[in-house]
């Protein structure tokens, strides 16, 4: 049996309440081998996490990663600047698109592709009271409907 091609390790689910996402980037990322076998397990999260670029490189922030207790005395530290592997003018956009008002770079999710992990990252726009009030009413909607259904 195949495995899928996709499979999501860790989500940023407070990025789709938070920010209007408009532009959507596929990222590699530096990792250390006890920071794959800790994403691998679960052990990650982005709810902090940011991105900036900076010397035209990009680079995630504030993203925590266990450390792997199996990797005793060779462990990594848990919260440390990574690189992340971007076309140069995926880079620019990214960096243009920082240079308007309101706007940021959020990490979505970290999933595997094959064997590699990436790293989905998305050009945002944050979003007011209002529209956070619409979100959540669209929500209820999609699921009294659902329930309705059944």
């Amino acid at each position: 049996m195949k495995k899928p091609p996709f499979r999501d390790l860790v989500m940023n689910r407070r990025a789709r309440f938070d920010y209007e996402l408009l532009d959507h980037f596929e990222t590699g990322i530096s990792l250390l081998g006890s920071e794959v076998k800790s994403i691998r397990s679960g052990q990650a999260n982005l709810a902090e996490a940011f991105v900036h670029v900076r010397k035209g490189q990009a680079w995630l922030n504030q993203c925590h990663i266990s450390p792997y207790l199996e990797a005793s005395v060779f462990n990594h530290e848990p919260v440390r600047p990574r690189r992340l592997l971007l076309q140069k003018h995926e880079i620019l956009k990214i960096q243009r698109g920082t240079l308007q008002k309101g706007m940021t770079v959020v990490p979505v999710r970290l999933y595997l592709k094959g064997h590699l992990i990436k790293l989905e990252v998305a050009l945002a726009r944050g979003k007011n009271v209002r529209d956070k009030r619409h979100t959540i009413k669209e929500r209820e909607a999609k699921r009294r409907m659902r329930n309705d259904d059944r």
